[in-house]
């Protein structure tokens, strides 16, 4: 399992694209990254990190 990053809006950022991945399955996650890079306002490393922690949650 990989560690979250303790920055609170890279949690929020995790919640609101799984909420919204949820609502949605059949959609893309990787707009939903895109969406919440600017929405959380997330350094160049949290978009990293996210993109690498849904990559690996899909697999799973």
């Amino acid at each position: 399992m990989t560690a979250i990053p303790e920055g609170e809006n890279i949690q929020k950022a995790i919640k609101w694209i799984s909420v919204n991945f949820e609502e949605n399955q059949s959609q893309s996650v990787q707009p939903l990254i895109d969406k919440a890079v600017f929405k959380f306002d997330l350094s160049p490393k949290d978009t990293e990190f996210l993109i690498s922690f849904f990559r690996n949650h899909k697999k799973s």
